[in-house]
């Protein structure tokens, strides 16, 4: 096993025109869409392991603890926190893919960005894609996605996808160092956001996996089948549905989002009037019904 300054790896793949994908637990994993997605990935693209991250390097394990496995007063197991890289081969003269699903390290993130991007670099990579997920004043069946971007190419091409540029101020994750490092060294950098409603919490949110995972199979061309995450969103909508039905406090704060909302579309409406512009998005009230 060679050590790349705090990534232990196995022999390194050979891989062609790969492009990497990271999914972080942590401050930007609402809702389970980082690492689920990174979970994803690594399952339904058949990826192998091939490196991961030193634990002892950037981890304070009296904040991110190691798990241990206790079967009737034996340890059996200790699992430090950390992380794991995987790569996926996708078809030839393709983007391959390289996944890392980790825990956010909670100390020396540039120490940790410029060794993350001195390993991709001996892997041949060129483009970043970090994936994270937060909460905002939104429903439980939208599915927004937003994204920072390295250049005006990619931000054309996410616009076209329906991706909205982020407009933050505020706490940051690990993805905003690994944006900055990136750019700065000259990689093609992406962070893609999902939105995910504040009155949600301790489940997946299997419908932004979704669209999540075929924004990423368009952008970066590979197959992906999302059709386990439909069926699993679907199932986990009904039960919000009939939990929304039963509690008055829930159907309150559903009913004061989709108000907003209206009302931001009227605004919206009001503006586009005010400035000459014709244009209605009826989507802005479809999404409603």
């Amino acid at each position: 096993m060679s050590n790349y300054k705090g990534i232990l790896t196995e022999a390194l793949p050979r891989l062609e025109y790969p492009v990497f994908i990271a999914g972080f637990s942590g401050w930007g994993n609402v809702l389970d869409v980082s690492m689920g997605m990174a979970d994803y990935l690594v399952r339904k693209l058949n990826a192998e392991y091939f490196a991961k991250i030193d634990p002892d390097t950037f981890y304070r394990y009296d904040e991110t603890r190691p798990v241990v496995n206790v079967e009737k007063g034996t340890l059996k197991s200790i699992l430090p926190p950390g992380g794991s890289f995987y790569a996926a081969r996708t078809r030839p003269n393709a983007n391959d893919i390289v996944i890392l699903r980790a825990n956010e390290p909670n100390i020396r993130w540039f120490r940790f960005t410029d060794e993350l991007f001195s390993f991709c670099e001996k892997l041949g990579i060129e483009t970043i894609i970090t994936l994270g997920s937060m909460y905002d004043n939104v429903l439980h069946s939208d599915r927004i996605i937003s994204g920072i971007v390295s250049d005006q190419e990619l931000f054309s091409t996410l616009k076209n996808k329906n991706v909205a540029p982020i407009s933050y101020q505020g706490p940051s994750a690990i993805h905003a160092i690994i944006q900055s490092a990136g750019q700065e060294r000259g990689f093609r950098c992406v962070s893609l956001w999902c939105h995910c409603p504040y009155y949600l919490e301790g489940i997946t949110h299997y419908g932004l996996l979704a669209d999540l995972g075929t924004l990423l199979a368009s952008l970066i061309n590979f197959d992906l089948d999302t059709t386990e995450l439909e069926e699993n969103w679907k199932e986990l909508n009904k039960k919000i549905e009939a939990l929304a039905e039963e509690n008055p406090n829930l159907q309150d704060v559903i009913q004061e989002i989709r108000r907003e909302k209206v009302e931001g579309a009227r605004a919206s409406l009001r503006q586009s009037i005010k400035s000459g512009e014709k244009v209605i998005n009826l989507s802005d009230f479809l999404e409603l019904k």
